[in-house]
């Protein structure tokens, strides 16, 4: 495994992922995910579905597929609003910071986090299969540190959960850099609960 891979992945790259919650304060508050086992149960369905799709959008951008496609191909495959506009912001936030380390070969400014990805591990020197896996990463680690702080989690424990859950990553992640069509998984409750979140007044996390 490649500094660079994690470099990428790692929570405190500026990318402002830790303003986002992967759907998770919506289903605390709907009483959905209410302890560690809830959380387990969270975190494999979202990577069964928004992972999985998530790593194949971001192997095939960081292959070189066609950026306007792939944005088509996400706005299709995300129904919730809510959710296109928080995938949106954190790809901007993303592709900036890239700009900073790297020479990126689209002047888009604005793109979905997925195909942002895929763009920055490509500009970056990454692999397909491992912007996949960055993908993949981030849909699990992202929600379980927003755990800590909305459930008062115990961080360790925590961990362990994730640890746990490395080898349903690598597996959604050889699966997503192999596949001849792009996926389509969806996650209704996500969506409902993003639209819901975003009319919140208050509210700890931006997704």
């Amino acid at each position: 495994m490649s500094t660079t891979l994690l470099l990428l992945a790692d929570g405190r790259f500026p990318a402002g992922g830790h303003a986002h919650s992967g759907g998770l304060e919506a289903a605390v508050t709907a009483g959905r995910v209410r302890d560690l086992g809830d959380l387990d149960a969270f975190l494999r369905g979202r990577l069964a579905t928004v992972g999985l799709v998530s790593a194949a959008f971001a192997a095939a951008a960081c292959a070189g597929g066609d950026i306007h496609t792939l944005e088509a191909g996400l706005d299709a495959r995300t129904l919730s609003p809510a959710l296109r506009k928080a995938s949106r912001a954190q790809g901007r936030a993303l592709l900036r910071a890239g700009r900073t380390l790297w020479t990126l070969p689209t002047a888009e400014r604005e793109l979905h986090h997925p195909v942002a990805l895929g763009v920055v591990a490509a500009a970056a020197g990454l692999t397909p299969a491992e912007a996949a896996l960055t993908a993949a990463y981030g849909t699990v680690t992202g929600p379980a540190s927003a755990a800590v702080r909305l459930l008062g989690l115990d961080p360790y424990a925590t961990h362990a959960l994730v640890a746990r859950l490395a080898p349903d990553c690598d597996a959604v992640a050889a699966r997503a850099a192999t596949v001849d069509d792009l996926p389509a998984c969806s996650a209704p409750l996500l969506d409902i609960g993003a639209e819901t979140h975003a009319t919140w007044e208050v509210r700890l996390f931006a997704s």
